[in-house]
């Protein structure tokens, strides 16, 4: 082969070599941001299954002492919401979790709390957005047995 012919091939590789290196750099931005959400998921999912046991743990002291169980507690929607909320405010995740808004759903025997939260991603990747909403969900049902 003759030197004329390999010039001609020289460089032929650089756009390659930066196509790829651009294809890790964004597929690295996507895992980091990926692995971010996922962790902030568990903290919430963690949050809102306190908050939810708090409100059933205090709905469940506070049915026995003014009027019994029964076969099952019955879930006082107000005061479930109460209990999350003070649990809220005492516990400090308005702190870990800048932005925090939480919402509580009861039914006859369950409180379910979902926590939600905005997450500002590490990385900026195109076509997704820099911050993104997380949420995180928990249930706890009272059941009286013997």
């Amino acid at each position: 082969m003759s030197a004329a012919g390999r010039r001609d091939e020289d460089g032929s590789v650089t756009p390659l070599i930066i196509g790829f290196a651009v294809v890790v750099a964004m597929l690295v931005g996507v895992v980091v941001n990926a692995s971010a959400a996922y962790l902030r998921r568990q903290g919430l999912n963690s949050a809102a299954d306190a908050a939810a046991l708090a409100a059933t743990a205090g709905i469940q002291g506070e049915q026995v002492y003014t009027s019994g169980l029964g076969d099952r507690a019955h879930i006082d929607p107000a005061a479930a919401r109460r209990y999350v909320a003070d649990y809220v405010a005492a516990s400090g995740i308005r702190r870990r979790f800048p932005g925090l808004t939480y919402r509580v759903r009861t039914t006859e025997n369950t409180v379910v709390v979902q926590v939600r939260t905005p997450l500002e991603l590490p990385f900026r990747v195109p076509g997704v957005e820099s911050v993104v909403p997380v949420t995180g969900t928990a249930a706890s049902v009272v059941v009286v047995s013997d």
